[in-house]
């Protein structure tokens, strides 16, 4: 809990008032660069599921690149991923559920999705699940994002369908 308050009111503090509290300069902006992170993270995630692509690429940094390993494709600079979004023939439907990172937190987005931000530093990996015009089945979407200078630079995205898990495996797992 002290982190979240060094975090909001650590810039306005003198340097001097941090080291009386015996916090360092160098913790103090660990934890400020992780809390913006987080929130780079958050309004990235609440872009992609607005289909907002101004926001996106503001939060995106000039060496932006995203990756498909699945399909064996690198999409080079932000005008090239936004321009496969917006032609993309049909719009699915995204829900961020989880956003895994920094702290570990349960914040509501303004669109009332729940992300869950846990972990450290530069790297953040998203779980997301959507459904494709004309698919019947929920997709399943891992994005890891790596952050530098505050903004994406670099997206891994992986896809999957959902799919019916074999029986001889039944009796040692719970269904989700």
């Amino acid at each position: 809990m002290a982190e979240q308050v060094f975090c909001q009111v650590g810039p306005l503090y003198p340097s001097r008032l941090w080291r009386q509290a015996g916090v360092s300069d160098a913790t103090r902006e660990v934890w400020v660069s992780e809390k913006s992170n987080r929130e780079v993270v958050e309004r990235y995630a609440k872009a992609h599921v607005d289909h907002d692509y101004d926001a996106m690429d503001q939060l995106r940094h000039a060496d932006y690149v995203c990756e498909y390993p699945q399909s064996g494709e690198r999409i080079r600079g932000t005008g090239n991923v936004r321009a496969i979004m917006e032609h993309y023939p049909a719009r699915p439907e995204v829900k961020t559920q989880a956003v895994i990172g920094s702290e570990d937190q349960w914040v509501a987005s303004p669109v009332g999705t729940l992300l869950r931000i846990m972990g450290t530093g530069d790297v953040y990996i998203t779980l997301s699940r959507f459904m494709y015009p004309g698919d019947s089945r929920p997709w399943h979407l891992a994005s890891v994002l790596e952050l530098r200078e505050g903004k994406v630079v670099k997206e891994t995205t992986i896809f999957g369908a959902a799919f019916d898990p074999p029986e001889w495996r039944a009796q040692w797992v719970e269904r989700t």
